[in-house]
């Protein structure tokens, strides 16, 4: 029986190998015959542009080989300002606590909140009452003394012809002029009384120290109040001119000096907290006279009109300093600038249309424009969107905008 198994086996194994070979070995059918024709691999045949291994066909349009799209600016030459920015501080030139500097019931108030006022403005009245009748009482005092002056001088008067007529004894002569001095000062004194008493009473009326803006009112009608209570009355802030205290690092406060004794006015721009809308501007006036030895600054004071009051007392604002002026300065957007461990750098398109890094020496920064020390000219074309994809010799098809309109 093994005899007979064995040729049985054999020809089962050829037969299996020959269909084998038959249906994986590819057809010598021309292309466009049979099945192929219809776009159909024919048995043993692979699919067009398939590799060997099952791999997937080869795209001959690879989105990673095509170009990148990217858009281009060209690098500026314009006069670019040099500044120094900080966090400054709006601070009221003047401000000042209204106290009244009498004691009694606050008969009246004059003012609104928040109201703008100006320097001798009257603000509040104290019941002037008590203060009248002080001065009427001086006055009389006053006028009293005068008729004791003038009948004491007619008694001197009368003195001196007995005297040259050796009547009466010169000790009673000089003891009525001593009495003629004596009321005469007396009536210096009440003069002062008097002084005092109205002055008393012109402190019952509560006039505005300085000009400016104010408060909220800290006492009302019908309260009696007290001489220079520390609670006071309101508070009046000078809103223009206001000043902005802002700090400089020790690092720039040679170039600031220098700047500021060459004698023109150095501007400085108030910005909101965003760095989105410049406020106002003004001046430098002050730098002070030593540095903070805690944080390595120095305190700057910058004043502005702040006529329309843009500026608010207390605001936090973004200072920038402007100390100089670069003219002709190769200029690009700061957004076109990348950072890498060789420094900073751009891609810049050169004439063959493909990207190519380029490394930069940058300057001064103004509204998002950077000046370029070194690296780029005026025209060279620098990369401004579509860096994400770019490679050294990345081929690129630059992205024209639209025409407006």
């Amino acid at each position: 029986m093994s005899l007979l198994k064995k040729p049985v086996v054999l020809a089962v194994s050829l037969a299996v190998a020959a269909a084998a070979l038959y249906w994986f070995w590819p057809s010598a059918e021309p292309a466009g015959a049979g099945q192929a024709a219809a776009g159909k691999p024919g048995p043993g045949q692979r699919p067009a542009g398939q590799r060997p291994g099952g791999a997937r066909p080869a795209m001959a349009n690879n989105p990673w080989a095509m170009p990148v799209p990217v858009r281009v600016i060209e690098a500026g030459s314009t006069d670019l300002k040099v500044q120094i920015k900080a966090i400054g501080t709006v601070t009221p030139l003047n401000t000042v606590l209204v106290q009244s500097r009498v004691s009694g019931p606050l008969q009246q108030v004059f003012f609104e909140e928040g109201q703008k006022v100006e320097a001798g403005q009257l603000l509040a009245q104290i019941d002037p009452a008590d203060y009248k009748v002080e001065l009427a009482q001086a006055q009389g005092q006053k006028e009293q003394n005068i008729a004791l002056l003038k009948s004491a001088e007619q008694d001197l008067e009368r003195f001196a012809k007995l005297k040259e007529q050796n009547t009466i004894a010169a000790q009673q002569m000089n003891a009525q002029q001593a009495l003629v001095s004596q009321l005469k000062g007396a009536i210096k004194s009440n003069q002062a009384a008097i002084d005092a008493a109205a002055l008393q009473l012109s402190y019952t009326q509560i006039k505005a120290p300085i000009s400016g803006r104010l408060g909220l009112r800290a006492v009302d009608p019908g309260n009696l109040i007290q001489a220079n209570s520390a609670e006071g009355l309101v508070t009046i802030t000078q809103s223009s001119p206001i000043a902005v205290v802002f700090t400089i690092p020790e690092t720039q406060l040679q170039q600031v000096r220098s700047a500021f004794r060459a004698g023109s006015a150095l501007s400085v721009e108030a910005w909101d907290r965003a760095e989105q809308m410049q406020l106002t501007s003004g001046t430098l006036t002050t730098l002070d006279n030593q540095i903070d030895i805690a944080t390595g600054t120095l305190k700057l004071k910058a004043e502005f009109a702040n006529q329309n009051e843009e500026l608010f007392p207390n605001q936090f604002v973004n200072v920038r300093l402007n100390v100089a002026v670069q003219s002709g300065a190769v200029t690009i957007p700061q957004d076109a600038v990348q950072y890498g461990a060789q420094g900073t750098y751009v891609y810049m398109i050169d004439d063959n249309n493909k990207a190519q890094i380029r490394l930069l020496k940058l300057g001064a920064v103004d509204n998002g424009l950077v000046a370029v020390e070194e690296g780029l000219k005026a025209g060279d074309k620098v990369v401004l969107e579509g860096l994400d994809r770019l490679r050294p010799d990345r081929e690129v098809e630059v992205i024209q905008d639209a025409p407006k309109g």
